[in-house]
């Protein structure tokens, strides 16, 4: 229910679910908009709904939603008579709440909602987080009213969608987008290693990085202070590796105070989601980025070569990856503070902290 006094404020509905590559920005966005005088509901589906407690929305709308797979034929009628079920939830929802604006972010959860505002004729704004078009919003992008994109190319959308896509930057949380106000500064005696997993595709990094820390030479690992996300069932593993290898580590499934670890790091290991890497353009750290070799679209390979061409990380293919290249390619790196340095300025030139500023603006124009 509205808290009194607040139902002549405009209301945005917010449609985003899935993975935090499409909730961190979601929350971003809310942030801002609540801090314009917004009201924010979110609509996602029911898979979400239980970690949307800390979204500053006044009302979470669970609509039913599916997953289209491919190569699964026979699950495809199943998926989408689930989607049209949400998407007559999603109009009975937004006929009572009578937003101004529906904004999606991308995934299956976000297509119930648009389907919904797009059918009532209400105005509708897209948000593309990775390099590539996401296979829902390539779907939308033809009837919404706006589209907005992180990066400068939108690679798989139509030659249409291109043209009229604004791009305004992938939005961070706030106490990322602090971090564009510190400088970085060089290794000197201590080394700091960040390494993040992600929610898809993690077991690769979280057993191949601890055995290539460890045939590094002496000098550079006595110098280490690793803060790892690892998957549960790899911990065990990897905290004896990094103790035979007299490594000074820091192991868990989840780091919440991501923005102060990131804040300290002298070099970033991780995948290539699309706030990973506008995060570390943010916070101008230099990185080695393994794209999740799964991804469909290769989504996470060219967020990171976006990065990397830039000059700001250097990228690993997961199917070339060898603990003996990783290994060299760190010794390479951690034995020169002069191209970490030159490398996080790189990344920071690809920085748009005020995303989330540059979104609600144009949420704001579009509303009615």
């Amino acid at each position: 229910m509205a808290e009194p006094g607040l139902s002549h404020r405009k209301v945005a509905v917010i449609a985003a679910g899935g993975t935090g590559g499409h909730l961190f920005p979601a929350q971003a966005l809310a942030e801002v908009l609540g801090g314009r005088g917004w009201r924010i509901v979110l609509a996602t589906d029911d898979r979400v709904e239980s970690h949307a407690q800390a979204f500053p929305a006044e009302r979470v709308v669970t609509l039913a939603s599916a997953t289209v797979r491919r190569g699964d034929p026979l699950g495809i009628p199943k998926a989408a008579l689930t989607i049209m079920r949400g998407v007559m939830e999603g109009r009975a929802a937004l006929a009572e709440i009578n937003p101004a604006v529906v904004i999606g972010f991308g995934g299956y959860p976000s297509l119930p909602a648009l389907i919904a505002a797009i059918t009532q004729g209400r105005p509708t704004i897209i948000h593309e987080q990775n390099a590539v078009s996401g296979r829902a919003n390539r779907l939308l992008a033809p009837y919404v009213t706006a589209v907005a994109s992180a990066f400068p190319t939108l690679r798989k959308a139509s030659a249409h969608t291109q043209a009229r896509a604004v791009q305004v930057g992938n939005p961070v949380r706030p106490e990322i987008r602090a971090l564009a106000d510190e400088g970085y500064a060089a290794p000197d005696d201590q080394i700091r290693l960040l390494i993040t997993g992600g929610s898809q595709g993690a077991r690769l990094l979280s057993e191949l990085l601890p055995a290539a820390l460890a045939a590094l030479p002496e000098e550079l690992r006595h110098r280490l202070h690793v803060e790892q996300q690892t998957r549960p069932e790899s911990m065990a593993i990897a905290r004896q590796i990094y103790a035979d290898a007299v490594i000074d580590a820091e192991l868990a499934p989840f780091f919440r105070d991501m923005a102060g670890r990131l804040a300290r790091a002298h070099l970033v290991i991780g995948r290539a989601g699309a706030s990973t890497v506008s995060e570390l353009a943010v916070a101008g750290r230099p990185s080695i980025l393994v794209p999740l070799g799964l991804a469909l679209d290769d989504d996470q390979g060219q967020n990171a070569k976006m990065l990397s061409e830039a000059g700001g990380a250097e990228v690993a293919r997961e199917a070339e990856l060898t603990q003996a290249m990783l290994t060299t390619a760190l010794a390479t790196l951690l034995s020169n503070p002069a191209r970490l340095t030159r490398m996080a300025a790189a990344a920071r030139k690809l920085a748009r902290p005020d995303a989330a500023d540059r979104l609600a603006d144009l949420v704001e124009i579009t509303a009615r």
